[in-house]
Protein backbone atom coordinates (compact mmCIF):
# COMPACT_ATOMS: atom_id res chain seq x y z
CA UNK A 1 0.00 0.00 0.00
CA UNK A 2 1.60 2.81 -1.15
CA UNK A 3 0.44 6.52 1.22
CA UNK A 4 0.54 9.81 -0.01
CA UNK A 5 -0.20 12.96 2.36
CA UNK A 6 -1.41 16.04 1.28
CA UNK A 7 0.02 19.52 3.13
CA UNK A 8 -2.49 22.58 2.43
CA UNK A 9 -3.68 25.95 4.78
CA UNK A 10 -7.75 25.76 4.82
CA UNK A 11 -8.84 27.07 1.57
CA UNK A 12 -6.50 26.10 -0.19
CA UNK A 13 -8.80 23.52 -2.16
CA UNK A 14 -7.24 20.29 -1.11
CA UNK A 15 -10.30 18.39 -0.51
CA UNK A 16 -11.74 19.59 -3.63
CA UNK A 17 -8.65 18.36 -5.77
CA UNK A 18 -8.60 14.79 -3.76
CA UNK A 19 -11.79 14.38 -4.89
CA UNK A 20 -10.78 14.73 -8.70
CA UNK A 21 -7.42 12.78 -7.83
CA UNK A 22 -9.92 9.39 -6.23
CA UNK A 23 -12.04 9.51 -9.03
CA UNK A 24 -9.27 9.73 -11.92
CA UNK A 25 -7.79 6.86 -9.36
CA UNK A 26 -10.79 4.67 -9.01
CA UNK A 27 -11.63 5.04 -12.58
CA UNK A 28 -8.80 3.20 -13.72
CA UNK A 29 -9.44 0.50 -11.27
CA UNK A 30 -7.33 1.40 -8.12
CA UNK A 31 -8.65 0.45 -4.75
CA UNK A 32 -8.30 4.09 -2.69
CA UNK A 33 -8.56 4.81 0.71
CA UNK A 34 -8.58 8.17 2.76
CA UNK A 35 -7.27 9.40 6.13
CA UNK A 36 -8.77 12.70 7.26
CA UNK A 37 -7.65 14.52 10.37
CA UNK A 38 -10.26 16.80 11.47
CA UNK A 39 -9.08 19.66 14.04
CA UNK A 40 -13.05 20.50 15.01
CA UNK A 41 -14.34 16.54 15.93
CA UNK A 42 -15.69 14.09 14.07
CA UNK A 43 -19.29 14.75 13.68
CA UNK A 44 -21.88 12.08 12.02
CA UNK A 45 -21.19 11.87 8.03
CA UNK A 46 -23.68 14.65 6.50
CA UNK A 47 -24.63 14.96 2.85
CA UNK A 48 -22.02 17.86 1.33
CA UNK A 49 -19.34 17.25 4.35
CA UNK A 50 -15.76 16.78 3.31
CA UNK A 51 -15.77 12.92 4.21
CA UNK A 52 -19.24 12.22 2.10
CA UNK A 53 -17.67 13.81 -0.73
CA UNK A 54 -14.71 11.45 -0.48
CA UNK A 55 -16.99 8.89 -0.27
CA UNK A 56 -19.01 9.51 -2.86
CA UNK A 57 -15.85 9.87 -5.47
CA UNK A 58 -14.52 6.63 -4.64
CA UNK A 59 -12.45 6.48 -1.47
CA UNK A 60 -13.61 3.50 0.46
CA UNK A 61 -12.77 3.80 3.43
CA UNK A 62 -12.37 6.89 4.58
CA UNK A 63 -11.30 6.92 8.11
CA UNK A 64 -11.95 9.95 10.46
CA UNK A 65 -9.54 11.60 13.07
CA UNK A 66 -10.49 14.00 15.62
CA UNK A 67 -8.81 15.81 18.44
CA UNK A 68 -10.61 13.99 21.33
CA UNK A 69 -7.91 11.02 21.32
CA UNK A 70 -5.46 10.71 24.07
CA UNK A 71 -2.80 9.96 21.09
CA UNK A 72 -0.42 12.34 19.48
CA UNK A 73 -1.11 13.05 15.67
CA UNK A 74 1.36 10.57 14.11
CA UNK A 75 0.35 7.53 16.73
CA UNK A 76 -3.00 8.22 15.39
CA UNK A 77 -1.98 8.13 11.37
CA UNK A 78 0.10 5.07 12.54
CA UNK A 79 -2.96 3.21 13.90
CA UNK A 80 -5.26 4.13 11.34
CA UNK A 81 -2.79 3.11 8.56
CA UNK A 82 -2.92 -0.57 10.70
CA UNK A 83 -6.67 -0.97 10.24
CA UNK A 84 -7.01 0.57 6.62
CA UNK A 85 -8.08 -2.58 4.70
CA UNK A 86 -6.56 -3.79 1.75
CA UNK A 87 -6.25 -0.61 -0.55
CA UNK A 88 -3.63 0.37 -3.66
CA UNK A 89 -3.19 3.70 -2.20
CA UNK A 90 -3.85 5.41 0.66
CA UNK A 91 -4.24 9.67 0.58
CA UNK A 92 -3.69 11.27 3.97
CA UNK A 93 -5.04 14.44 4.51
CA UNK A 94 -3.74 16.28 7.42
CA UNK A 95 -0.96 15.14 9.59
CA UNK A 96 1.92 17.63 8.15
CA UNK A 97 4.35 16.19 10.70
CA UNK A 98 3.99 13.36 10.20
CA UNK A 99 6.89 10.80 8.12
CA UNK A 100 4.69 10.21 4.85
CA UNK A 101 5.85 11.48 1.82
CA UNK A 102 3.33 14.40 0.68
CA UNK A 103 1.84 16.70 -2.11
CA UNK A 104 2.22 20.62 -0.94
CA UNK A 105 -0.92 22.26 -2.20
CA UNK A 106 -0.67 26.30 -2.37
CA UNK A 107 -3.21 28.89 -4.44
CA UNK A 108 -1.87 32.38 -4.51
CA UNK A 109 -5.57 33.77 -5.73
CA UNK A 110 -7.00 32.61 -2.64
CA UNK A 111 -3.95 34.30 -0.45
CA UNK A 112 -2.61 30.67 0.51
CA UNK A 113 1.22 29.48 0.64
CA UNK A 114 2.71 26.21 0.96
CA UNK A 115 2.71 25.11 4.72
CA UNK A 116 6.14 23.99 4.54
CA UNK A 117 9.08 24.92 1.89
CA UNK A 118 8.69 23.25 -1.60
CA UNK A 119 11.73 20.92 -0.93
CA UNK A 120 9.98 18.91 1.70
CA UNK A 121 7.47 17.88 -0.69
CA UNK A 122 7.73 15.01 -3.27
CA UNK A 123 5.53 17.59 -6.17
CA UNK A 124 3.64 21.01 -5.62
CA UNK A 125 0.41 21.86 -6.69
CA UNK A 126 -0.14 25.86 -7.19
CA UNK A 127 -1.91 28.44 -9.11
CA UNK A 128 1.30 29.61 -9.91
CA UNK A 129 4.27 28.94 -12.56
CA UNK A 130 7.62 28.78 -10.33
CA UNK A 131 9.64 27.40 -10.54
CA UNK A 132 10.10 25.07 -8.30
CA UNK A 133 12.68 22.96 -6.78
CA UNK A 134 10.11 19.62 -7.49
CA UNK A 135 7.54 18.70 -9.89
CA UNK A 136 4.82 21.05 -10.51
CA UNK A 137 1.32 20.88 -11.42
CA UNK A 138 -1.84 23.09 -12.03
CA UNK A 139 -5.03 22.55 -10.28
CA UNK A 140 -6.32 21.02 -13.17
CA UNK A 141 -3.60 18.83 -14.35
CA UNK A 142 -5.05 15.83 -13.03
CA UNK A 143 -4.03 13.24 -15.44
CA UNK A 144 -0.58 14.31 -15.43
CA UNK A 145 -1.08 14.30 -11.61
CA UNK A 146 -2.19 10.86 -10.97
CA UNK A 147 0.46 9.56 -13.48
CA UNK A 148 2.99 10.90 -11.12
CA UNK A 149 1.86 9.54 -7.71
CA UNK A 150 1.39 5.88 -9.53
CA UNK A 151 4.96 6.14 -10.34
CA UNK A 152 7.53 3.24 -9.22
CA UNK A 153 8.85 5.28 -6.03
CA UNK A 154 10.95 6.64 -8.66
CA UNK A 155 10.55 10.01 -6.67
CA UNK A 156 11.59 8.70 -2.76
CA UNK A 157 15.08 9.10 -3.23
CA UNK A 158 16.12 7.32 -0.49
CA UNK A 159 14.77 3.95 -1.80
CA UNK A 160 16.31 2.39 -4.82
CA UNK A 161 13.94 0.73 -7.76
CA UNK A 162 13.40 -2.69 -5.60
CA UNK A 163 12.18 -0.52 -2.59
CA UNK A 164 15.21 -1.02 -0.56
CA UNK A 165 17.23 1.74 1.70
CA UNK A 166 19.96 3.63 0.24
CA UNK A 167 21.91 6.56 0.63
CA UNK A 168 21.75 9.17 -2.50
CA UNK A 169 24.62 9.36 -4.80
CA UNK A 170 25.54 12.94 -4.24
CA UNK A 171 28.18 12.61 -6.43
CA UNK A 172 27.55 14.60 -9.46
CA UNK A 173 26.36 17.38 -7.27
CA UNK A 174 28.38 20.61 -7.24
CA UNK A 175 29.89 21.34 -4.20
CA UNK A 176 29.18 24.75 -2.65
CA UNK A 177 29.23 26.17 0.64
CA UNK A 178 26.66 25.02 2.71
CA UNK A 179 25.25 26.77 5.81
CA UNK A 180 22.42 26.17 8.60
CA UNK A 181 21.02 27.22 11.23
CA UNK A 182 18.97 25.53 14.27
CA UNK A 183 17.44 26.40 17.81
CA UNK A 184 15.80 24.73 20.19
CA UNK A 185 14.66 25.21 24.09
CA UNK A 186 14.51 23.59 27.25
CA UNK A 187 12.32 24.76 29.84
CA UNK A 188 12.84 24.53 33.18
CA UNK A 189 11.67 25.90 36.35
CA UNK A 190 12.79 28.71 38.41
CA UNK A 191 15.14 26.75 40.37
CA UNK A 192 16.80 24.90 37.79
CA UNK A 193 17.45 28.04 36.12
CA UNK A 194 18.76 29.70 38.99
CA UNK A 195 21.32 26.99 39.68
CA UNK A 196 22.02 26.34 36.23
CA UNK A 197 23.10 30.72 35.87
CA UNK A 198 25.20 29.93 39.34
CA UNK A 199 26.90 26.56 38.28
CA UNK A 200 25.15 24.76 41.30
CA UNK A 201 24.54 21.32 39.51
CA UNK A 202 26.25 18.85 40.89
CA UNK A 203 27.59 17.41 37.34
CA UNK A 204 29.23 20.51 36.91
CA UNK A 205 28.95 23.52 34.25
CA UNK A 206 25.70 22.98 32.72
CA UNK A 207 26.29 25.43 29.44
CA UNK A 208 29.77 24.75 29.03
CA UNK A 209 29.30 20.44 28.88
CA UNK A 210 25.99 21.22 27.04
CA UNK A 211 27.88 22.95 24.57
CA UNK A 212 31.08 20.35 23.80
CA UNK A 213 28.24 17.72 23.65
CA UNK A 214 26.63 19.86 20.94
CA UNK A 215 29.49 20.22 18.84
CA UNK A 216 30.33 16.57 19.49
CA UNK A 217 26.78 15.54 18.43
CA UNK A 218 26.96 18.05 14.98
CA UNK A 219 30.45 15.63 14.06
CA UNK A 220 28.64 12.27 14.71
CA UNK A 221 25.75 12.97 12.53
CA UNK A 222 26.53 10.68 9.65
CA UNK A 223 26.55 7.96 12.32
CA UNK A 224 23.23 8.87 13.98
CA UNK A 225 20.92 9.63 10.94
CA UNK A 226 20.67 6.77 8.22
CA UNK A 227 21.00 8.53 5.18
CA UNK A 228 23.12 10.99 6.05
CA UNK A 229 26.47 11.51 4.29
CA UNK A 230 29.96 12.12 6.40
CA UNK A 231 30.65 15.74 5.36
CA UNK A 232 33.63 17.52 6.54
CA UNK A 233 32.45 20.25 8.33
CA UNK A 234 34.23 23.57 7.77
CA UNK A 235 32.91 24.94 11.74
CA UNK A 236 30.41 24.49 14.19
CA UNK A 237 29.00 27.02 16.41
CA UNK A 238 26.92 26.16 19.23
CA UNK A 239 25.72 28.69 21.82
CA UNK A 240 23.22 28.60 24.94
CA UNK A 241 21.51 31.05 26.50
CA UNK A 242 19.32 31.70 29.65
CA UNK A 243 16.10 33.42 29.09
CA UNK A 244 14.18 34.76 32.37
CA UNK A 245 11.33 35.50 30.06
CA UNK A 246 10.10 32.08 28.90
CA UNK A 247 12.81 30.38 32.22
CA UNK A 248 14.35 28.44 29.44
CA UNK A 249 17.95 27.36 27.94
CA UNK A 250 17.84 28.49 23.97
CA UNK A 251 20.00 26.67 21.97
CA UNK A 252 21.74 27.79 18.60
CA UNK A 253 23.82 25.89 16.31
CA UNK A 254 25.33 27.39 13.42
CA UNK A 255 27.11 24.89 11.05
CA UNK A 256 29.22 25.19 8.06
CA UNK A 257 30.32 23.32 4.86
CA UNK A 258 31.67 23.35 1.33
CA UNK A 259 29.95 20.42 -0.01
CA UNK A 260 27.41 18.44 -2.70
CA UNK A 261 24.80 17.97 0.15
CA UNK A 262 23.03 20.18 2.94
CA UNK A 263 24.15 20.42 6.79
CA UNK A 264 20.91 21.26 8.29
CA UNK A 265 20.99 17.69 10.07
CA UNK A 266 24.23 18.30 11.87
CA UNK A 267 22.67 21.66 12.95
CA UNK A 268 19.69 20.02 14.23
CA UNK A 269 21.87 17.11 15.69
CA UNK A 270 23.97 19.57 17.23
CA UNK A 271 20.72 21.24 19.05
CA UNK A 272 19.13 17.87 20.43
CA UNK A 273 22.49 16.80 21.44
CA UNK A 274 22.98 19.92 23.28
CA UNK A 275 19.40 19.85 24.93
CA UNK A 276 19.46 16.23 26.06
CA UNK A 277 22.90 17.42 27.60
CA UNK A 278 21.39 20.03 29.26
CA UNK A 279 18.29 17.24 30.75
CA UNK A 280 20.84 14.91 31.56
CA UNK A 281 22.78 17.26 34.33
CA UNK A 282 20.04 18.81 35.51
CA UNK A 283 17.63 15.70 35.71
CA UNK A 284 18.54 15.32 39.74
CA UNK A 285 17.08 18.49 40.37
CA UNK A 286 13.65 18.47 38.14
CA UNK A 287 12.51 15.37 35.86
CA UNK A 288 9.88 17.47 34.23
CA UNK A 289 11.45 19.73 32.13
CA UNK A 290 10.49 20.26 28.35
CA UNK A 291 12.98 19.96 25.60
CA UNK A 292 10.86 21.76 22.77
CA UNK A 293 11.03 24.14 19.49
CA UNK A 294 13.86 22.07 17.39
CA UNK A 295 13.76 23.40 14.50
CA UNK A 296 15.69 24.39 10.98
CA UNK A 297 15.92 28.87 11.02
CA UNK A 298 18.00 29.02 8.05
CA UNK A 299 19.68 27.01 5.53
CA UNK A 300 21.86 28.68 2.28
CA UNK A 301 23.37 26.86 -0.53
CA UNK A 302 22.70 24.13 -2.42
CA UNK A 303 20.28 23.79 -6.09
CA UNK A 304 16.91 24.38 -4.06
CA UNK A 305 18.41 27.73 -2.45
CA UNK A 306 18.08 29.57 0.94
CA UNK A 307 15.64 29.23 3.34
CA UNK A 308 14.79 31.18 6.25
CA UNK A 309 12.03 30.85 9.18
CA UNK A 310 11.12 33.90 10.00
CA UNK A 311 9.98 34.81 6.39
CA UNK A 312 7.61 31.53 6.41
CA UNK A 313 5.98 32.11 9.48
CA UNK A 314 5.65 36.15 8.98
CA UNK A 315 3.46 34.54 5.88
CA UNK A 316 1.71 32.16 7.67
CA UNK A 317 0.68 34.29 10.72
CA UNK A 318 -2.18 35.66 8.64
CA UNK A 319 -3.17 31.96 7.69
CA UNK A 320 -5.88 30.54 9.23
CA UNK A 321 -4.94 26.83 10.89
CA UNK A 322 -3.96 23.99 8.54
CA UNK A 323 -6.96 21.28 8.79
Amino acid sequence: MRVIGFSAYSGTGKTTLLVRLIQALTGRGLRVGVIKHDVHGIAPCETGKDSDLLRRAGATPVILIGPETSKPPEGQLAAALEQMPPVDLCLVEGFRHAPIPRIGLERTGAGTVLPEPPEHYLAVVSDRPGPFPVPHFGFDDIRELTEFMLNDRQDFTHFNDEGRAWMVDVGGKESTVRTATAQGRVRVNAETLSLIRRGGMKKGDVLTVAQVAGIMGAKETSRLIPMCHPILLNGIDLSLALEEETQSVLITATVRAQGRTGVEMEALTAVSTAALTVYDMCKAVQKDMQITDIRLVEKTGGIHGDYYLADDEHKADSLREER
